[in-house]
């Protein structure tokens, strides 16, 4: 089975994610294929150079293909990325033509800034289920 992970809720990306699955995901032990990983709110800020946490996901990344995508307004919120948001404008509103977003140069390797059209767009086709945490 494919999984993609939603992290949403407070230290899901340094306790959950950190203590227990990456740990396994490492060993090749964790029972799934996770193809993807999503961060919302502070969970974005693991993903900064220099945290080891953040550090063995890009490596992990890297080796296994995995998706790391931030929020792109939770990421604007951090200084974690730069430019606009990707489907909203700034007052708020609906676009049809997605922002210029970037990840900032102090993230760690691999990681991309995103919303949910692009998180749709990038699992198409490569996923089973999706938990959130």
């Amino acid at each position: 089975m494919r999984v993609a992970y939603i992290l949403s809720s407070p230290r899901a990306a340094s306790h959950k994610l950190g203590q227990m699955i990456l740990p396994q995901l490492e060993a090749g032990t964790h029972g799934v294929e996770v193809v993807g990983i999503f961060f919302f709110d502070d969970n974005t800020l693991i993903l900064q150079r220099g945290n080891p946490i953040g550090e063995r996901l890009s490596r992990l990344a890297r080796e296994k293909g995995l998706l790391l995508m931030m929020c792109d307004l939770c990421a604007l919120e951090r200084g974690l990325a730069m430019g606009e948001p990707r489907w909203c404008s700034l007052e708020g509103e609906g676009r049809r033509e997605p922002g210029t977003c970037w990840v900032a140069p102090h993230v760690v390797e691999g990681v991309e800034v995103g919303c949910f059209p692009d998180l749709y767009a990038a699992l198409a086709g490569k996923v089973d289920q999706v938990i959130t945490l």
